[in-house]
């Protein structure tokens, strides 16, 4: 018990006095997910527009798909990251394994079929209140 309340104070005292190492780790996670939330944005909002206003045979299933996606959990998305960049991936000639570009690219995975739900049913909305 005494070594868990140790370890305790000594991250305390590390982040009041702001370590550059803890800053640095928190500044690249938060820059990864503010890239990752732009590149989903911008996939998100684009296909959930176009979802939204637009009518075609088997609207029904994307949006089951879509939907389905959402219920992803993030240990699954990090497995087939990892399939598909590591060497004997598909993307395994990009050697960006364990870089936060593979980490941006898992996170968007995760946050985009959100953010497509999610604007596709407000756009829909307000295309049928306002048409």
């Amino acid at each position: 018990m005494i070594e868990f309340v140790e370890a305790f104070r000594l991250a305390f005292n590390l982040i009041i006095t702001l370590d550059a190492n803890i800053l640095e780790i928190v500044l690249l996670s938060l820059k990864v997910s503010l890239v990752a939330l732009i590149v989903a944005c911008l996939i998100g909002f684009s296909l959930g527009s176009i979802l939204a206003v637009s009518k075609f045979y088997g609207r029904g299933i994307v949006l089951i798909i879509i939907n389905s996606f959402m219920a992803l959990p993030p240990v699954v998305v990090g497995l087939a990251v990892y399939m598909l960049l590591s060497k004997s991936g598909m993307f395994g000639w990009m050697n960006i394994l364990y870089t936060p570009s593979a980490m941006i690219i898992a996170q968007s995975i995760i946050i985009t079929p959100i953010v497509l739900a999610l604007s596709r049913q407000v756009i829909e909305d307000l295309n049928n209140e306002y048409s």
